[in-house]
């Protein structure tokens, strides 16, 4: 297991904080017992048997993969944890936006994988600093279970070409794939354990491959914002805030889902993924839909 890196009172050092800056990600971050963090999985392992066979208007994988922070007071719960956002404020400064929660699944001994790629190729924001994905383990992530791979200084880049590949084995909304050769040796696996998370910028080009293991590689992936970026694409988009204030109102606000799936939380959940879809899905040449 790789050894957490040493907060300062449960923030980032100076010196961790420019090595974020330089290399686009930081890794292994220490921010829950390893127990708790295996709790958040057993209790969502209990919300998909509760829910799988329920009659929801989407897919239930489709709730988890999508702004989950909509529907599952679970997801809200892990985005608002003041210690990720003790962290996450040595990025971002004192106000901070939850622009998505989701949880990140790859089942054991499947072939899925994430292409190399960058986060806000398609998100509509243009290519900012103001925005960093937590991504926190509730399982193992190991370079056999399908950990991600970050490319050190590739943040540094604009916004590369991709192309869509709409391939069934990637778990990206559109396949999407850099159009640059990534060397093996130009690849850092981010190995990480249950309560450990990484930070990377939206920028940073990264994958993973498939989870060759017995197990579910979980994990509850964050994206926070500063309020000042905008949606440049879209009619309107939308995050809640964490922490600080919000004095540019760039996005709709959302009040958290108070129970699982409730009925206006799943109105305003298609509401918002139709909205995002609109820029999300923008130019592709398959009608697959976000994350359909």
């Amino acid at each position: 297991m790789v050894s957490s890196l040493p907060l300062e009172k449960g923030r980032l050092s100076e010196s961790q904080t420019k090595s974020y800056w330089d290399d686009g990600y930081l890794f292994p971050i220490p921010v829950m017992p390893a127990d708790e963090a295996r709790n958040l999985r057993a209790e969502l392992e209990r919300i998909e048997d509760t829910w799988l066979a329920a009659d929801l208007p989407l897919s239930l994988n489709t709730y988890k993969r999508v702004n989950a922070h909509c529907v599952m007071p679970l997801a809200h719960r892990i985005g608002s944890d003041p210690r990720i956002l003790d962290v996450v404020e040595g990025i971002l400064g004192p106000d901070i936006l939850i622009y998505a929660v989701e949880f990140f699944i790859k089942e054991p001994r499947t072939a899925h994988k994430v292409s190399m790629h960058q986060d806000l190729t398609y998100w509509g924001l243009g290519a900012v600093d103001g925005l960093v994905t937590a991504w926190l383990s509730l399982s193992p992530a190991t370079p056999a279970s399908g950990c991600m791979d970050f490319v050190k200084g590739s943040h540094k880049n604009p916004i590369l070409p991709h192309e869509d590949t709409f391939a069934e084995d990637n778990l990206l909304s559109r396949g999407q794939e850099i159009r640059v050769d990534v060397a093996e040796e130009d690849k850092t696996p981010i190995e990480i354990h249950p309560g450990q998370m990484s930070l990377h910028h939206g920028l940073t080009i990264h994958g993973s491959g498939p989870n060759t293991t017995d197990d579910r590689r979980i994990a509850a992936v964050i994206r926070y914002c500063t309020p000042d970026i905008k949606q440049r694409l879209g009619d309107v988009d939308y995050a809640v805030l964490a922490r600080g204030a919000d004095r540019h109102g760039n996005f709709l606000s959302f009040d958290p889902p108070e129970t699982d799936f409730a009925p206006q939380a799943l109105a305003q959940y298609e509401e918002i993924r139709q909205a995002q879809a609109k820029v999300m899905m923008a130019g592709a040449k398959s009608k697959k839909g976000l994350y359909a």
